[in-house]
């Protein structure tokens, strides 16, 4: 009574309430909670429309709505006779949330609201989150019941969720108050509401508003059901119109222990669908997913929590008024009562049978078989076995499946490799398959081996933890274990020489989906000399890890086992012994070696008195081997990291020759270009010119010849045969060794003058003096005088010749200078 008197006071402190009705005018005076907004507005009824003031004097302001925001006390005026059947009044307030939180709950409270509790009030939460967090409500406290949207809630409290997408408003469902909805997520962005018709006090209220999952749909819907009978119906969104176009909602339900839920469509309608197909899938905790058509019947006697997904396809809205997707379904619930009949069908299985326990003792479930109670049963295989369970929950009860491959002599062992995976079993059974075990048994000195048909195994160890939905455990028939495997590795095969167990289990503690996916191929092989032998294939850049069976624990005494590594051509394998621990032996010594594959040589050999090395290197494929000795103290264990790279030795090689190549062809260029320059300073564009005196020379692009004292005609780089040999062809001319054969003709001139006879050496003119020009139709040009060393009389191929007299040959020239005739070798010369 004190609070209610307090709350009183304080809310007539806080606002202050005055109505007149003078002449059809209403007056009140308003104050807005902080971040609150009022929108209130008009609305017309039969031709009526209320006008909305604010403020007073010369500066009110009147219109058919008004916006109030957190500025203080506001006059409100209403300027007609019944406004509280035209105004309509919508209190907004925004929340949003970032990765983590939201800066604010929902509260339901009329504090700021009382004055315009006469008028019809909807209080409205804007609520966003972070793309693409949803943003989650919590109604566990009270709970909500969704009903149809025509219809109304008893306590005239009716809350309406929308969400909101690019294409616009999605209504996800209207409720009441008390119901078995206990939270909602939406994606992204929303909208919750809550609608009060006139004179009716707001019910108090608190909502928690948190940061929700990452959720593929557009909401998820989450409900308990109570214990007992129970049942709920629920509406897809929009409805009775079309939910969104491709899109997806999902509802969460949590069903009591010791109680079947069963589902039932009450109402649906299909829309034509251009890509894929409408349907309901159900998903359970260690179960498939259950795909059902709406007009499949749906299941019933369903223990345990489930989800239901509701799935539309991307309609065809071509024609008009073509019908969308909407849905109308009871969810019930009840206490089992009765048993849950299962008949287990196992006769094509062969070899497997199956285990059911019940691990809680203080549990009302109770377990027959052929209507006995029993706390474990076994089903064998090859026939159809009778089960009934009662009060039984997932919780309450363990499912394994076991099956035996064996075979007694190796040539009667299958050609064909055993397929293991998972079973598929009923799903009457009260809980998932929790695992599988294979029990291997070889013949007399034979071999299990296994093969991974999906990619290769690897080893679960730290640095390559296996995180993947199933893991397999191998052991030996004495439980010696060999590791833990899952796929995505390098291990292509394992053999072991004794019997083996395969077990696989789910992910923690999800049970083992049914699935046509092999698991492992074992087939039955020749004995092997070692104890088990690992076929391994890494891959360039990735490392793998590799262990000692029983690791960390140690190998059993004077066991062996080995690595057959496959190392590609161009590539190196980096061996590190990461984990090494040696036991001092009181027989025997262990042994760690490394072997070519087709070689006796060994690579590396260590012992546990020897000091081992931290990493070596192979450059092919090869053996790594490992025994044990009888231990006196301590265990032999190994962990070893292999990886590839590309061969540096052979990229060496390769780099050099390139480079001794690259330095050939410079050279060669080299050579090239410097022969090339010699021939062109060689061979040169010049002009023989013809001197009447006696002298020939070529000008060449530096002129006419300079004087003896100004050039270095005097210095010799070479000196032609002929030159050295001159006083031989003179004795030889003296001697009367050569004739007139094939003599010196002097040029004659143009062929189109008249032939002139040469000039005999005594009418040559003489060197030296000048001659005056005279143009070329009566004689050549003389020209200036050049050294000796300079001339070079014109030739005539490649014999040289002056055309003289033979006195002449055997008389001195007056300038010094003696004609040649034939160049031969005179008798007695070098």
């Amino acid at each position: 009574m004190l609070l209610s008197s307090v709350r009183c006071v304080l809310e007539g402190f806080l606002l202050t309430f005055a109505v007149l009705n003078v002449s059809g005018v209403q007056k009140m005076t308003i104050s807005p909670d902080r971040g609150t907004t009022f929108n209130i507005s008009s609305s017309q009824v039969k031709g009526s429309v209320c006008t909305v003031c604010t403020g007073e004097g010369r500066s009110q302001e009147c219109g058919t709505s008004v916006l109030l925001r957190d500025t203080g006390v506001v006059s409100v005026e209403f300027k007609c006779s019944k406004p509280q059947d035209l105004i309509s009044v919508e209190i907004l307030r925004n929340i949003e949330c970032n990765t983590k939180s939201c800066n604010g709950e929902i509260i339901q409270t009329d504090s700021g609201s009382l004055p315009l509790m006469d008028f019809n009030r909807t209080f409205t939460w804007n609520l966003k989150a972070s793309t693409p967090k949803a943003f989650q409500i919590d109604f566990s406290k009270m709970g909500l019941k969704q009903i149809n949207p025509s219809e109304n809630c008893p306590d005239k409290h009716t809350y309406t969720l929308q969400a909101s997408q690019a294409t616009g408003e999605v209504d996800l469902g209207t409720y009441c108050r008390s119901g078995t909805v206990s939270g909602i997520q939406v994606l992204s962005q929303g909208r919750f509401s809550l609608d009060v018709p006139a004179k009716q006090k707001l019910q108090a209220a608190r909502f928690l508003l948190s940061v929700g999952e990452e959720i593929k749909s557009l909401a998820k819907v989450k409900l308990i059901l109570p214990k007992g009978s129970s049942s709920s119906e629920l509406l897809s969104p929009n409805y009775p119109h079309s939910f969104p176009d491709d899109d997806l909602i999902e509802w969460e339900f949590q069903v009591p222990a010791q109680h079947n839920a069963a589902v039932q469509v009450l109402n649906y309608m299909l829309p034509r669908c251009k890509k894929k197909e409408t349907a309901i899938e159900y998903h359970s905790r260690g179960r498939g997913a259950l795909v059902l058509r709406l007009s499949d019947t749906q299941p019933a006697q369903k223990q345990g929590n489930f989800s239901l997904t509701l799935r539309n396809c991307e309609m065809d809205r071509s024609r008009a008024n073509s019908p969308g997707l909407s849905l109308r379904f009871k969810v019930s619930a009840d206490r089992t009562s009765f048993p849950v009949l299962c008949n287990v069908d196992l006769r094509k299985e062969k070899g497997l049978s199956l285990y059911i326990e019940k691990i809680r003792p203080g549990s009302d479930c109770e377990l027959k078989m052929n209507s006995v109670s029993q706390e474990k049963i076994t089903v064998q295989s090859h026939r159809v076995t009778p089960l009934s369970f009662l009060d039984c929950s997932p919780e309450d009860v363990l499912v394994i499946a076991r099956r035996t491959v064996e075979c007694h002599q190796l040539r009667d062992c299958p050609n064909e490799s055993v397929t293991l995976a998972v079973p598929d079993l009923p799903r009457c059974l009260p809980a998932p398959l929790s695992s599988v075990t294979w029990t291997l048994r070889p013949p007399p000195h034979g071999t299990v081996e296994l093969l991974s048909p999906t990619g290769a195994l690897r080893q679960s160890l730290p640095g390559q933890l296996c995180n993947d939905s199933i893991t397999l455990k191998v052991a030996e028939g004495d439980g010696t274990s060999l590791g833990q495997f899952c796929p995505q590795g390098a291990i292509q095969k394992i053999q072991i020489h004794t019997n083996v167990s395969v077990t696989a289990t789910g992910r923690g503690n999800k049970g083992l989906q049914p699935s046509s996916q092999t698991l492992l191929r074992a087939s039955f092989r020749k004995e092997i000399s070692d104890s088990y032998i690992f076929t391994v294939s890494p891959k360039k850049g990735v490392p793998v890890l590799l262990a000692t069976p029983s690791w960390p624990g140690g190998m059993k005494s004077y066991s062996t086992v080995s690595w057959i590594v496959s190392v590609p051509s161009k590539k190196v394998a980096h061996l590190k012994f990461v984990d090494a621990n040696q036991p001092k032996c009181s027989q025997g010594h262990t042994s760690i070696r490394v072997q070519s594959l087709g070689s006796l040589e060994e690579m590396y050999s260590r012992r546990e008195d020897e000091e081992a090395d931290r990493e070596i290197t192979a450059s092919e494929s090869f053996y790594l081997n490992m025994s044990t000795c009888m231990p006196e103290r301590g265990h032999f264990s190994m962990m070893t990291q292999i990886t590839l790279h590309n061969d540096k030795t052979m990229l060496t090689i390769i780099v050099s020759v390139v480079a001794a190549l690259l330095v050939v062809v410079v050279i060669v260029l080299v050579v090239v270009c410097v022969v090339i320059r010699r021939k062109k300073k060689k061979i040169n564009h010049e002009v023989s010119i013809y001197n009447p005196n006696g002298t020939s020379f070529q000008p060449e692009l530096n002129g006419f010849p300079k004087s003896r004292e100004d050039n270095e005609s005097h210095i010799y780089a070479s000196i032609e045969d002929t030159l050295v040999y001159t006083h031989l062809l003179r004795q030889g001319v003296e001697m009367g060794v050569y004739g007139d054969v094939d003599t010196y003709r002097s040029f004659t001139g143009p062929t189109d003058h008249p032939h002139k006879p040469p000039l005999s050496i005594g009418e040559r003119p003489e060197v030296g003096v000048y001659q005056p020009f005279v143009p070329p139709s009566h004689r050549p040009p003389s020209v200036p005088d050049r050294p000796p060393s300079r001339a070079q009389p014109t030739v005539d191929n490649e014999l040289y010749s002056t055309e003289v007299q033979d006195e002449a040959e055997r008389s001195p020239d007056p300038t010094g200078s003696t004609a040649l005739g034939l160049r031969m070798e005179p008798e007695g010369g070098d």
